[in-house]
């Protein structure tokens, strides 16, 4: 067996990686299990990413976490969902803080329990000063809402006098976004196969280079991460210029 690359063999990581977990229910099915055990699984697929982000130096690691289209899945996952939020947020805060982790979360909270809120504005209050890496998870999290919400923040600081039309442009928009403050995603990967960006990040990823690869959720780890950085290196970033 070849010896796993080290650090010295990549070239430096992109700044900000978004990265939309998925297959964690085909890996369940793959195996006859439960999609609960397939989510568990893909929990341990975090743990493992986020350290891999942090040991190699990217600076902003954004995870697709829940999208405002699951809340329509049955009642029962969504509730296994919730619950392995709410075990996550209460047994890797501390090893977050201990590793210079900062969180932030994006999307749409008051879909989610109150209890769930709490333990989000406790976790980002604890991490706030952290710098070795920023890991944002979006939840109950859709890009069509978020320019939604956006737009509509704007349109009523015109219609109070707070803001004139004429002052209204993209940086000011990115200001009104959940990611205000967080650069855009330089690359965006996706798992299990699927070639499409489901509502993630629209007006971020306008420029972000996009990685489908065919491995599950829940197989994903460091040497995934490192193939995906690779391929980024490996591609000319113009952003519309010519040759």
């Amino acid at each position: 067996m070849e010896p796993a690359p080290s650090n010295a063999d990549l070239s430096p990581p992109p700044a900000h990686i978004a990265i939309i977990m998925d297959g964690n229910g085909r890996w369940a099915k793959a195996r006859g299990l439960p999609r609960t055990a397939g989510h568990k699984r893909g929990a341990e697929s975090v743990r493992r990413t986020v350290e891999a982000a942090r040991e190699m130096g990217v600076s902003y690691l954004t995870l697709y976490g829940f999208s405002s289209e699951n809340w329509k899945r049955p009642a029962g996952e969504v509730s296994d969902l919730m619950g392995l939020l709410r075990l996550y947020l209460r047994n890797e805060i501390n090893s977050l803080h201990k590793n210079g982790i900062r969180l932030k979360v994006i999307g749409d909270r008051k879909r989610l329990g109150p209890d769930i809120v709490r333990l989000i504005e406790d976790a980002e209050s604890k991490t706030a000063d952290n710098a070795s890496l920023t890991l944002v998870l979006a939840l109950s999290y859709g890009g069509r809402q978020e320019l939604v919400e956006a737009a509509r923040r704007i349109a009523c600081d015109v219609a109070d006098g707070k803001l004139s039309p004429d002052a209204i442009d993209e940086d000011m928009f990115s200001g009104h976004l959940f990611t205000a403050g967080i650069p855009d995603p330089d690359l965006i990967i996706r798992t299990s196969g699927e070639k499409r960006i489901s509502n993630f990040l629209l007006w971020q990823g306008a420029y972000a280079e996009l990685v489908f690869i065919e491995t599950l959720w829940p197989e994903f780890g460091r040497a995934e991460l490192e193939g995906a950085i690779r391929d980024y290196h490996g591609r000319e970033r113009r952003y519309g210029a010519t040759r």
